[in-house]
């Protein structure tokens, strides 16, 4: 047995409530070393004349990556209190594995085991109900419809009549997405994320000068206001994109600290190093990167601080909106999220906190500062398969189980899944043009745990590279639009509001990594129905034999609406190339 391999601790993505009954404990091994393991549970003070009462729960393998096997049970502590232990075994030994190390037989003393002191109902993470169901749609306002001229700014071009540049306007505008919220809804969107809105010198507004104010390029406050209704009248929620880490160039503060130097009352608003302020060769103050047009806000300071806190307060008190995406939001101190995330709730109990952090992400997630983090390992995985074609199935699948176990279940549940942003070359772009390949990208992001976004334009075929060009404008002339993928798109968003398990319901498990060689397939599963999904990564024909015994059930293929019943204990499905299958049962 590789003991060295074994790792649990009490806490986070290895611990953690479910919900107010239900305690998640997850045990990570060598991949293939143990065959068996055992939860040993019991509450810490249930003593009897023969010792300790414990019981005893198998645990089941939910995932392994290319180098563990994840072992899972759930418990439901009778007094909200546990302490714990593992019963391991494999071809040559049985272990008991404690917080104090190994042994041969079970310690009696409850102190050597691992402690979860009390489920406590105000501990369990908890994000809004109704994001879990949410679909996103990401706008970046500038782009994606231009609704009433008299908000463009100077040099405004024609629409989509050049190819987009970092200096260049085309008018889009609030009012641009009033008139075509049909459209959205149409689609099945039932979330709406803005790129910055309020006044900034540039086109992306992520340099930010004011942000108690609409950019009047945009529209205004009560315009603003007006399409926060039309929203929420078609059942669409509104998020706001918040830039924290840093102010603009031009943001009154940081002129004030330009022109007065050590004398600017705002001086202690940044971190300046020295005066006078320098912006080349490098800036001597902090920044964003190490670009001097974007100074780093000092959220330490108390002045700063309540500023932003009632930049949060404001929007949602004022305009009801429903969430804050936070921009660079893992060079924010801590204490900062915790205070912001009390404030904006005690407004809006359900709004939605989503913090941009590209790496692990846990110290962020333990519910007392976002509710969850963009989902990039998920977005990296499904390209490098698909479109950069760098990893296989095999890989694929292992990457992908080592994210789901990177977080609690119900963190998973609203992670923001996407697949394509301002930041990044457009998905048909990325996959050289290949439609099967988006499609197929599609099928799993909308079938996948987690909250999905889609980036304004891909469902129907906007093409573009690296900023600036996946910004161009939104093709409003339906004759230059591909209805063929929004139809696949729509007919997606439709399966996954028509089927709760097919979103965040159950259970999601990948089939073991080495079942096939060119199909990936996880199942969702809440006991008493499964959806299996099942997709070809490659551009080859391919039969795929479901690892289940299914002769006399009923399948239905919900993708055609065909019903049948297995003749056989194996059941092949035949996938054209970058081909996929949903089956129920």
């Amino acid at each position: 047995m590789f003991k060295e391999s074994i790792y649990h601790r009490p806490k986070d993505n290895f611990a953690y409530a479910y919900d107010e009954n239900t305690l998640h404990i997850r045990l990570r091994t060598k991949k293939g070393d143990i065959t068996s393991a055992v939860l040993i549970y019991g509450d810490p003070y249930e003593h009897t004349e023969n010792g300790w009462v414990t019981k005893n729960v198998p645990m089941i393998i939910s995932g392994s990556d290319q180098m563990f096997d994840y072992w899972f049970a759930a418990i439901q502590p009778e007094y909200n209190r546990e302490r714990y232990g593992f019963h391991l075994s494999d071809s040559k030994e049985s272990l008991i594995y404690t917080e104090k190390g190994f042994f041969e037989e079970a310690p009696k003393d409850t102190g050597y085991y691992f402690c979860f002191p009390y489920l406590n109902n105000i501990d369990v993470f908890r994000a809004p109900k109704e994001i879990k169901d949410t679909v996103w749609y990401q706008i970046f306002p500038e782009r994606f419809a231009n609704g009433d001229e008299k908000w463009n700014p100077p040099g405004t071009l024609p629409w989509g009549s050049a190819e987009p540049t970092p200096t260049n306007f085309f008018g889009g505008d609030l009012e641009g997405v009033i008139k075509n919220i049909d459209y959205l809804s149409e689609l099945g969107i039932t979330g709406i994320y803005f790129t910055p809105i309020f006044k900034a010198h540039s086109n992306h507004k992520y340099d930010t000068i004011d942000y108690l104010e609409i950019d009047p390029q945009f529209g205004d406050n009560e315009t603003f206001k007006r399409m926060v209704k039309v929203c929420h009248e078609k059942g669409i929620k509104i998020m706001l994109d918040a830039v924290f880490n840093h102010s603009g160039f031009y943001f009154p503060q940081f002129q004030d600290v330009l022109e007065n130097g050590e004398n600017s009352r705002y001086k202690d608003w940044f971190h300046v190093k020295e005066f006078p302020l320098v912006t080349e060769p490098r800036p001597n103050y902090d920044t964003f990167a190490f670009t001097p047009f974007m100074p780093k806000l000092n959220t330490e300071n108390p002045e700063v601080k309540e500023y932003l806190l009632e930049v949060g307060r404001y929007w949602v008190r004022e305009f009801d909106i429903d969430g804050w995406r936070l921009d660079v939001a893992n060079e924010v101190d801590h204490a900062f999220w915790r205070e912001f995330r009390q404030e904006v709730k005690k407004i809006k109990p359900d709004l939605y906190i989503l913090g941009e952090i590209w790496h692990d992400s846990m110290p962020w997630l333990r519910g007392d500062q976002f509710d969850a983090v963009m989902n990039y390992p998920f977005t990296t995985n499904i390209l490098n398969l698909f479109a950069k074609e760098t990893i296989t199935p095999k890989e694929f699948v292992e990457n992908m189980n080592t994210v789901l176990h990177m977080y609690p279940k119900n963190v998973n549940e609203v992670a923001f899944n996407l697949v394509g942003s301002h930041d990044t070359p457009r998905i048909l772009t990325e996959c050289k043009d290949d439609l099967r390949k988006v499609k197929l990208i599609y099928s799993i992001m909308l079938t996948f745990i987690g909250t999905p976004c889609i980036y304004y334009g891909d469902e129907i075929g906007l093409t573009g590279e690296q900023d600036p060009g996946c910004r161009k404008c939104m093709e409003w002339d339906v004759s230059k639009q591909n209805r063929d993928l929004f139809n696949h798109v729509h007919k997606l968003i439709k399966l996954r509001k028509d089927n709760p398990l097919l979103a965040n319901e159950g259970e999601l498990t990948f089939i073991p990594s080495d079942y096939h060689d060119k199909c990936i397939a996880y199942t969702k599963s809440n006991g008493s129905k499964t959806f299996i999904v099942v997709v070809n990564s490659t551009d080859q024909v391919t039969e795929y034999v479901l690892p289940f015994n299914l002769k006399g059930k009923k399948i239905l293929n919900v993708w055609n609406n065909e019903e049948f019943a297995a003749e056989a204990n194996d059941l092949t499905v035949t996938l054209d190339g970058f081909g996929f299958t949903i089956l129920e049962f």
